[in-house]
């Protein structure tokens, strides 16, 4: 079992997910399996266990056991992983046939937006990123830091999105400027960069061309580098957005779990709340999922009527009426 997983992950490899996607396959796979070696009624060695112990009842129990400590969204992404690879399993001719549809899974979770909490907060951010003078940096850069969060925020990037742009990704003539961004699952988007974000990654690029001289801003260079030149890592951007946050004093306003998908979403929600339509959000953000998009449309109109409802003079009407209007029979 355990060298299917690595031959499973091999063939998912080539579809170009993130490191972090693939780990999360191989954990879901072989948590599942251990649980499965170690049945108290019979154990099996997880080295030497074979495919033929995968049978609807053992993964049933083993998801039984799995989903006892786990979160809904744990999971099904979990059932999700492993209808997959028992597709590959099928089609590879390993297995006859996907005993998944056997084993009970919770319904998806829906995926509720998380962006920044506060209606001033993006804007307070920017302000904080774009100063350079915290005595907190030891070595202030605050054009690239600036590129960064205003990419996020300005063009709702994902982070595997950030790290994969070249300087060349920026094309098109002034005013009709745009990003090209390698998405998620190999789908292709662009989207337009107004000329207030193209003065910002402009003035980043300039900034790093005095630091590393011209050859560092060839067009297949890679866009977003460290303070020595060399490209970021996953953990290094993490760790740059979580600085800025702290800089701009607005770590209590950034949802659980969120960080830098946090501005993604504020850029999506923004763009609901000012009046994009669910097909306009789906191909600016490279949802797969027109269901996705909705989301935040249907999150923002609640919000809204939320808001309306906590009025104060809402609120009065509602007492007046209570006083004034008698009870129905």
């Amino acid at each position: 079992m355990v060298a299917l997983v690595e031959e499973f992950l091999t063939a998912r490899a080539a579809r170009k997910p993130s490191p972090h996607t693939l780990e999360a396959y191989r954990r879901d796979l072989l948590s599942i399996v251990r649980l499965i070696a170690e049945d108290p009624d019979a154990p099996l060695p997880l080295a030497t266990l074979p495919i033929s112990a995968l049978t609807a009842r053992t993964l049933r129990v083993a998801f039984a056991r799995f989903a006892a400590t786990r979160a809904v969204a744990s999971i099904y992404r979990a059932w999700s992983t492993w209808n997959t690879f028992f597709a590959f399993l099928v089609a590879d001719g390993v297995v006859a046939g996907n005993p998944m549809p056997a084993v009970g899974k919770p319904s998806a979770p829906p995926a509720l937006p998380k962006p920044l909490r506060g209606e001033e907060t993006p804007e307070r951010l920017l302000e904080a990123v774009a100063r350079d003078d915290d005595p907190r940096q030891r070595y202030p850069w605050p054009e690239r830091d600036m590129a960064v969060i205003a990419l996020a925020l300005c063009a709702g990037l994902r982070l595997s999105e950030l790290l994969a742009l070249r300087v060349g990704s920026l094309a098109g003539r002034p005013g009709e400027r745009r990003v090209e961004v390698a998405g998620k699952g190999g789908r292709a988007r662009v989207v337009p960069v107004e000329p207030e974000l193209d003065a910002v990654v402009t003035a980043y690029l300039e900034s790093r061309e005095r630091r590393f001289g011209a050859r560092s801003v060839g067009r297949t260079s890679v866009l977003l580098v460290d303070r020595h030149g060399e490209p970021l890592r996953r953990g290094g951007l993490q760790y740059l957005v979580e600085s800025c946050y702290r800089r701009a004093g607005i770590t209590d306003r950034v949802p659980a779990g969120a960080q830098l998908h946090a501005l993604r979403h504020t850029f999506a929600t923004r763009l609901a709340e000012d009046g994009a339509n669910a097909a306009e959000i789906m191909r600016l953000l490279g949802h797969a999922s027109l269901t996705t998009s909705q989301n935040y449309i249907d999150v923002t109109a609640g919000q809204q009527r939320a808001a309306v409802r906590a009025n104060r003079t809402n609120q009065s009407l509602g007492r007046l009426l209570a006083s004034v209007v008698p009870p129905g029979p």
